[in-house]
C-alpha cells in the first residue's frame, strides 16, 4: 500500500511541476528580448559619405539618418577617396554586412571591400563622430 500512495504523490508532484515549467519558463528575466527590428536602406538612397580610418565608412542616408558599415579587413585608402561605390549584394536592400560591398578607387584599379556590420547610429552617436567622419 505504501508503493500506492508514493507512486501517487510522485505523479501529482511531477504534474504539478510540469503546469508551473511553462510558466517560470515565460517569465525568466534571463531569456534574451526580443531581437529588434532590422535597420535597412536602399543602396541608392545614400547622399554621402565620411570615413575617418580604413575599416569604417559612414553613409548618410536620406535628411537624417546615418549607417556605419564595418569592414571585414582594411579596405585601403577608403579614408581619403572622393568617392565609393555600394552595392547591394543578393537584394534590393541592405540589411547586414553580407547584403554590402563597398567599392572604392585605388591606385591599381577599383578595390572592392567586403563589409561584416551594418548599423544605424542613433542621434546621439552622429553627433559624437569626429567632424572628419561626419558625412
Amino acid at each position: 500500500m505504501s508503493w500506492k500512495i508514493a507512486t501517487a504523490a510522485l505523479a501529482a508532484g511531477l504534474l504539478a511541476l510540469s503546469a508551473a515549467a511553462p510558466q517560470a519558463a515565460a517569465k525568466s528575466p534571463t531569456e534574451p528580448a526580443a531581437k529588434p527590428a532590422r535597420q535597412c536602406f536602399w543602396a541608392s538612397q545614400v547622399n554621402s559619405f565620411a570615413s575617418d580610418d580604413d575599416r569604417h565608412v559612414y553613409v548618410r542616408v536620406g535628411v537624417k539618418d546615418v549607417y556605419e558599415l564595418e569592414m571585414f579587413g582594411r579596405c585601403h585608402d577608403v579614408d581619403w577617396s572622393q568617392k565609393i561605390g555600394i552595392v547591394s549584394r543578393g537584394g534590393s536592400t541592405i540589411c547586414s554586412g553580407l547584403d554590402a560591398e563597398i567599392i572604392a578607387p585605388s591606385p591599381t584599379g577599383p578595390q572592392r571591400c567586403q563589409v561584416s556590420k551594418v548599423r544605424k547610429l542613433t542621434e546621439a552617436e552622429i553627433k559624437a563622430l569626429p567632424k572628419r567622419a561626419r558625412p
